[in-house]
């Protein structure tokens, strides 16, 4: 590979090349940063003037500066900030963006900015900067420029600011009040009080009035007081600045003076604060053509036109808040409002009003219209159609009635505004012939020898009387025999009339006259007095509505109308008779009537009318509004048991007089003690909140009721009310009664109590005697004086010898051994002076058993004998059921266990040899013989 070798010259110079670059690199960003803060410092445009003004009338600062001479050259777009301080607050106010670009000529700058507070008050001061809107870099700021309040002056006294006069309505205001030098403000207030923001310094006080109104008044006071008590004072005015003329308008009514008028808005200033008005040409604004004046709201201002028809005029209201204007372009020949017309006149028939009037300018072509107004109020309008015509004719009024009319007019050719209305003329039209016919209706009253008629007549919607009804033509005629027709003439201030006809059929007639004619007759046909029903019908009854009272009923088809009567006054002579007619198709209808009134009874009649003919059809009453009735049913009976009252009433009055329908009857009553709890009953609370038990009784005619579940021996209260359609009156008075003692409560008691205790009484008194008969006591052997001699024992057991007793029976086991006994008298015991005595009893016989004869014959000379009855060796033999029965000889194998242990030895006293002799048989057959004792007998008391 060659290599390029260059000559050493040419490198020696490259070196040198080398080092001018590197210097070039270090030096060249180092002339860019010089450059561009040179730059920079070129685009920086410090304010060179400042100047700061006020102007107090407005409360507006003014700021007048300028920049460097550059800055207009370049005619550069600028940005400004403005900042406004208060001095004495020290804080800003206001910032604000000023954009602007400067001219070539140099001119100033300016900016305005409105206080809101007064700027005597304290003294403001402004500073301001600017840049370049095409750089980023501010300017430094100017220095403050400072504008005094009047809080710097040397004042000997306090102010207080704004010092204008008149204060707009709904605005925002704040006032000071700065006191002298070095003096404190002690007290600011305003009056009337109204709602205030304060703010305060020693020497500065601000009050801050929001949403100013005249509702309290339209002047308000400011006092202001300073340390050393000085006063001052200020009244403002509180107003509205001005509105818009509104309905401005200009026109003329004879083409050579033009009027222009408007309606003033309320401005609550008044005098010569009020507004004022100043009309004038568009283009000649200072020169007015007239003088206002105003009047309940409307204004007006005239002027003379000359020959110029087509105006620009502009009118300007001005008080001391503001000023407003408006304007009206127009064409005299288009702006034609006539006079209204005068001298307004008629001429009319009985259905036509033909109208006449003048007009103050005959030379400008009108068309007019006419309004009637008709009796009921309804307004027609009619238009005349020929131009320059002064009458017109309003045609299709009814006869004999008043109209009232009145004429306007306008333009014919440019029409643009109707004139005011004329003067309202009433006029009536003439009579004419009565159309329709009288609304007819009677009544008749059977009498003696025929029928009395009551003749009634009215008009009716479709009856006109077309004038003033004169008199009333009343003719009536016999239907059968064509006799002659009798008439009578009645004055106009009746409506009814009282004919006596007899029992024949009877055609009447009723026709109205006025001073042209008479109506077309009314026909009402009487039938014979044998073609009525003598049959009563049954009254029906109807009840009331809101509207009246309502009725129904059933409808026929041969029938042409229905007629319904009634009184108005039922209870009065007259009663005012009244009817209602109803078409065929109607059946049923709410009658009403402003004599109707609540709790009187009504008597309706239904009649059906064909060919002039009627019929008695139905009856009904009712009422309007039932009302309570006046008196209370008359309880005549109460039948009491202890637990049920039976009452019986007399029968309730319902003649005309009741104030309504008797539909039941209720029930009251409670115990005096205690609520009602009766059973079938409804719960009832009085006015003073006591509780009556209640029973409703639906049917009218009942007279009778019986109240169960009562409690005996109680007092209570009882009631009866009658009760309507409209409920009842309130208790005022009850009835008492007393339920008896219950006798089956008596009866049981003393089943229970008094008996029982009565038979413990006796049973108490004869106790001794039911013991003895019942339980009588049984005595210890141990206990027996008896037994007190010591010779007989067994073991510890005292024995008693057998002829210290005689046993009460002796039953002999065969017939044998008895035919060997012998009656015996048992002798007497003795017994030593301490024995006690038993019972004395008569002599005992000795009785075989069955098989052994008992006849036998007594002994001679019986004696008297002692024997003590011992229970304690009776024997557990069970005794016959017949306590009479003879006991019978022992069974083998059922030995008496007492027996067993002790057999009874026989010590008798023989009085004959017989005797002794029967006693040893006896001893030596003692094996066959046994001892019963009395208590195996099952009759106490008795003795074998």
């Amino acid at each position: 590979m060659r290599m390029l070798h260059l000559p050493e010259s040419y490198a020696g110079k490259s070196g040198q090349m080398m080092n001018h670059f590197m210097i070039l690199a270090v030096l060249l960003p180092l002339r860019t940063c010089y450059t561009s803060y040179s730059q920079q410092e070129s685009d920086v445009f410090p304010v060179t003037y400042l100047n700061v003004s006020k102007d107090l009338g407005l409360q507006r600062l003014l700021v007048e500066w300028d920049v460097v001479k550059s800055a207009h050259d370049a005619e550069l777009a600028m940005s400004f900030e403005i900042q406004v301080c208060r001095i004495d607050e020290a804080t800003i106010v206001r910032t604000e963006f000023h954009n602007v670009t400067l001219d070539k000529l140099g001119k100033p700058l300016h900016w305005t900015w409105d206080s809101d507070i007064p700027l005597e008050c304290m003294s403001h001061a402004v500073r301001i900067r600017g840049k370049a809107e095409a750089s980023k870099i501010w300017s430094n700021w100017s220095l403050w420029e400072t504008v005094p309040g009047l809080d710097t002056s040397n004042r000997s006294g306090p102010q207080i600011f704004p010092k204008k006069e008149f204060l707009a309505e709904g605005s925002d205001i704040t006032f000071c009040c700065i006191g002298g030098k070095g003096q404190a403000i002690k007290k600011f207030f305003v009056s009337p009080t109204v709602d205030v923001f304060k703010r305060t310094n020693n020497q500065v006080r601000l009050l801050t009035v929001e949403n100013l109104s005249h509702d309290k008044g339209s002047t308000i006071h400011f006092y202001c007081y300073d340390e050393d008590g000085r006063l001052h004072q200020a009244a403002f005015f509180v107003g509205k600045p001005p509105d818009t003329p509104k309905d401005f308008s200009c026109h003329t009514q004879d083409m050579r003076r033009v009027t222009c008028t408007w309606r003033e808005g309320e401005t609550y200033l008044y005098g010569r604060n009020a507004p004022q008005y100043t009309l004038s040409k568009t283009s000649s604004p200072k020169m007015a053509l007239c003088k206002a004046s105003c009047s309940s709201e409307q204004c007006s201002c005239s002027w003379d036109i000359g020959q110029q028809r087509i105006w620009n005029v502009t009118v300007t209201v001005e008080n001391p808040l503001g000023k407003k204007n408006a304007t009206d372009v127009f064409d005299v020949n288009h702006r034609m409002y006539p006079t209204a017309p005068f001298q307004v006149w008629e001429d009319c028939t009985d259905t036509e009003i033909t109208l006449h009037w003048n007009y103050e300018n005959n030379e400008i072509e009108l068309f007019c219209q006419t309004e009637v107004v008709q009796p009921d109020g309804k307004v027609e309008l009619h238009n005349s159609s020929v131009a320059h015509s002064k009458r017109v004719t309003v045609r299709g009024l009814q006869p004999y009635t008043a109209y009232t009319a009145r004429v306007r007019c306008a333009a014919a050719t440019h029409f643009w505004r109707w004139s005011e209305w004329s003067q309202a003329l009433t006029t009536r039209t003439k009579e004419g012939i009565p159309s329709g016919k009288l609304d007819i209706w009677r009544e008749i009253t059977p009498v003696l020898g025929g029928r009395n008629v009551t003749l009634f007549w009215k008009q009716t919607p479709s009856f006109q009387a077309n004038g003033k009804i004169i008199s009333y033509e009343v003719t009536w005629e016999k239907i059968e025999d064509g006799s002659t027709p009798e008439s009578i003439s009645f004055s106009a201030v009746y409506n009814s009339t009282r004919i006596l006809i007899d029992n024949h059929s009877y055609r009447i007639s009723i026709m109205a006259k006025n001073n042209v004619h008479f109506s077309l007759p009314s026909v009402l046909i009487i039938s014979r007095a044998t073609d009525n029903s003598t049959e009563e019908l049954k009254e029906g009854q109807v009840n009331g509505t809101d509207d009246g009272i309502f009725i129904s009923w059933e409808p026929r088809s041969i029938y042409d109308s229905y007629i319904i009567d009634w009184c108005n006054f039922p209870r009065l002579q007259p009663c005012d008779l009244q009817w209602k007619r109803f078409g065929p198709n109607i059946s049923s209808a709410v009658i009403s009537s402003a004599a109707f009134v609540p709790g009187v009874r009504y008597k309706f009649c239904i009649y059906g009318s064909v060919a002039n003919r009627t019929s008695l059809l139905e009856k009904k009453i009712g009422y309007l509004r039932e009302l309570p009735p006046h008196v209370d049913p008359i309880v005549r009976k109460v039948d009491l048991t202890y637990n049920s009252v039976t009452l019986s009433w007399d029968s309730y009055l319902t003649n005309e007089s009741e104030t309504g329908f008797v539909r039941g009857y209720h029930v009251y009553m409670s115990p005096i003690q205690g609520n009602c709890n009766l059973k079938g009953s409804k719960k009832y609370i009085l006015s003073d909140e006591s509780e009556l038990c209640k029973y409703t009784i639906e049917n009218p005619e009942e007279k009778r009721y019986t109240v169960k579940h009562l409690m005996p021996n109680t007092k209570y209260k009882i009631a009866v009310k009658a009760f309507t359609g409209g409920g009842e009156t309130p208790i005022v008075y009850f009835r008492y009664i007393d339920t008896p003692y219950n006798s089956n409560i008596l009866y049981f008691v003393f089943l229970v109590v008094i008996l029982p205790t009565l038979v413990a009484a006796i049973c108490h008194w004869k106790m001794k005697w039911v013991k003895e008969s019942c339980c009588p006591v049984i005595p210890s052997p141990n206990e027996s004086k008896v037994l007190s001699f010591k010779e007989f024992k067994i073991d510890s057991e005292k024995v008693l010898k057998i002829n210290d007793c005689l046993p009460d029976v002796l039953a002999v086991d065969s017939d044998a051994e008895a035919q060997k006994l012998h009656p015996v008298t048992w002798s007497s015991l003795s017994s030593t002076p301490s024995e006690d005595k038993t019972d004395d009893h008569n002599s005992s016989w000795i009785y075989p058993s069955e098989n052994v004869v008992r006849d036998f014959p007594p002994t001679p000379t019986p004696q008297t004998h002692t024997c003590f009855e011992n229970f304690a060796y009776s024997s557990p033999l069970e005794a016959e059921s017949d306590p009479h029965h003879i006991p019978e000889t022992l069974e083998a194998g059922k030995t008496n266990q007492a027996v067993m242990l002790y057999q009874p030895q026989c010590y008798l006293d023989i009085f004959h040899e017989d005797a002794a002799s029967a006693t040893r048989e006896i001893a030596e057959r003692k094996n066959s013989l046994r001892y019963i004792s009395q208590t195996d007998v099952h009759c106490p008391g008795e003795r074998f």
